[in-house]
């Protein structure tokens, strides 16, 4: 039997489900990349507080694939959600209940305009905001010149920028967009990629998104593996139901929203989250510390042959060399909010990545690294290098990035990344890959940054002793 609304009945006790009546549910949120991470944190939240208040339901939306829809169509939107730590527990999700997809254009614009839709959320990775590197939207980008041109909409942007021009029209009133990704201050970021797209094809809806549109930046964090075969087969185990999509995470989740709403704020607040004025010192915290550490140990254990976060944990001199990265070089670049110890909150994420039951393959962290590092690693090299501090630590990360990018070439082995074609033609060549601006800014053109990044690199070459370079 598969898992569906007409099956939750027959779920074991063990198993939680949702504690209301989805009858009742109405969507009132928008979400915009229904994925995996949205679907173990977001949607899991939302979750959690609808039986305080159903109005605020989940339209989950994904333009790019079926996927989803096909998966949890025929379940009523309903999966399973493992959490996972010293004892694994299995929860029922029954946010979503409506999925739509890039095919079905009317339907989405209509839901976006919708009166009963107080906010849109979206989980993209940094590629898909398609900004250049001064943080505004590329207006040169084929898919937003195909826009510009009057093509349909294909991008985050020219979505949101025909949903809102939608809204406009129905006088569906204020609405708050809200990114709940890993990008730095996504909230103003998030802005300008809608609002630079709005104002080049109709000024006055740029002018109606100042005066109706609030854009909250937001910190989330829980580390949510791809979802695999022994995670399907021990959801079949315990629910006695069949699952085509379960999600699992760590137990651990946190989520800080600024406090800067449109109109009706969802009380996720009793579900854990925290609206806060500031979330940057949060932000810097996660991005630089976990983040940072995280593509750290998937670089550098990739060369080692590891596979896992739990296997580069389990390597003493990685895990040690990771720690004092974290305590020593990515720390004091951090002013965090008064809530926040940091130590402890370094303690906490190396507690977290050394969780016995996730098997987070390094891979998967390695994706996407000249989207992900600016905001992971340059920004502490730049921080430090203006203190004065050293960054021969910091440039062991980025040198095992290149040799990365290098083992891809040399195996012809996809490389996963935005940049690839350019990355992929500077394999080998230090100086080349620095002098990418796109990704390094003026990091290049910084001389002792360089050669600190050319030791590390020989240092980490084929055949040296790469648990000698991280002492």
């Amino acid at each position: 039997m598969r898992l569906s609304d007409a099956t939750l009945a027959d779920l074991p006790a063990s198993v939680a489900r949702p504690g209301y009546d989805r009858s009742a549910v109405t969507p009132g949120i928008v979400h915009i990349g229904p994925g995996a991470f949205h679907r173990a944190h977001q949607a899991a939240c939302v979750d959690a507080i609808l039986g305080a208040d159903p109005r605020w339901g989940i339209s989950a939306v994904a333009l790019n694939s079926t996927g989803v829809a096909d998966a949890l169509g025929p379940q009523d939107g309903l999966y399973t959600l493992a959490l996972l730590g010293k004892a694994t527990g299995y929860r029922v999700i029954g946010s979503i209940v409506e999925l739509l997809t890039a095919q079905r254009r009317n339907a989405i614009l209509s839901r976006i305009a919708a009166p009963t839709t107080r906010l849109v959320t979206t989980t993209v990775t940094e590629k898909g905001y398609h900004l250049d590197a001064g943080g505004a939207l590329d207006l040169d980008h084929p898919a937003i010149v195909r826009e510009l041109t009057g093509a349909e909409p294909s991008t985050l942007s020219g979505w949101l920028v025909a949903g809102l021009a939608a809204r406009r029209a129905a006088g569906g009133g204020a609405i708050t967009l809200m990114a709940c990704d890993n990008l730095a201050d996504n909230g103003p970021r998030f802005r300008r990629a809608v609002r630079d797209l709005a104002a080049a094809r109709d000024p006055d809806l740029a002018a109606w998104i100042d005066d109706h549109v609030r854009f909250p930046s937001t910190m989330v964090d829980s580390i949510t593996p791809a979802t695999d075969d022994p995670l399907r087969r021990s959801v079949r185990a315990v629910t006695g139901l069949d699952d085509a999509w379960p999600i699992q995470r760590e137990a651990f989740t946190q989520w800080v929203i600024e406090d800067d709403f449109a109109g009706d704020r969802p009380p996720f607040d009793l579900a854990g989250a925290q609206f806060t004025r500031d979330v940057r010192g949060f932000e810097n915290a996660k991005l630089r510390l976990l983040n940072g550490a995280h593509s750290t140990l998937a670089y550098v254990g990739s060369l080692m042959g590891l596979a896992t976060v739990r296997d580069a944990m389990a390597c003493a001199p990685l895990a040690a060399f990771a720690a004092r990265l974290m305590r020593e070089d990515i720390a004091p670049s951090i002013v965090p909010p008064a809530e926040m110890d940091l130590s402890a909150y370094i303690d906490a994420v190396l507690d977290r990545f050394a969780n016995p039951a996730i098997a987070h393959q390094l891979a998967q962290i390695a994706w996407d690294g000249s989207q992900k590092l600016p905001y992971r690693l340059c920004d502490t090299i730049r921080d430090a290098r203006a203190a004065g501090r050293p960054v021969d630590r910091l440039a062991i990360p980025i040198a095992a990035w290149f040799r990365f990018v290098e083992l891809r070439k040399g195996s012809g082995e996809q490389l996963v990344d935005p940049r690839a074609d350019a990355l992929l033609s500077r394999a080998g060549d230090v100086g080349a890959l620095l002098a990418m601006r796109d990704v390094f800014g003026d990091l290049g053109e910084d001389a002792v940054f360089v050669a600190a990044v050319e030791r590390a690199y020989a240092a980490l070459a084929p055949g040296e002793n790469l648990a000698a370079a991280l002492k």
